[in-house]
């Protein structure tokens, strides 16, 4: 969505180009590592433009999930 390597993700979130894969390993489910992770991983994904919907917001797929901002 972004075209972001995995590590340009880690440089842009500042954590490990493994801890991105770890990640990206969990598939639909939440990775298992600390919170301050996920929020890093989070907060660069969104300075890029990527929306995170809330539980009751709805894609254009109809489901939760992530879109582009316009």
């Amino acid at each position: 969505m972004l075209g972001w390597t995995v590590t340009e993700l880690a440089r842009r979130a500042a954590v490990s180009w493994r801890t991105i894969q770890r990640a990206e390993a969990a598939g639909a489910e939440v990775p298992r590592m600390h919170i301050a992770t996920l929020e890093k991983i989070r907060a660069a994904l969104e300075s890029g433009g990527i929306e995170f919907l809330q539980a009751s917001q709805r894609s254009n797929g109809g489901g939760p999930g992530i879109r582009r901002r316009p």
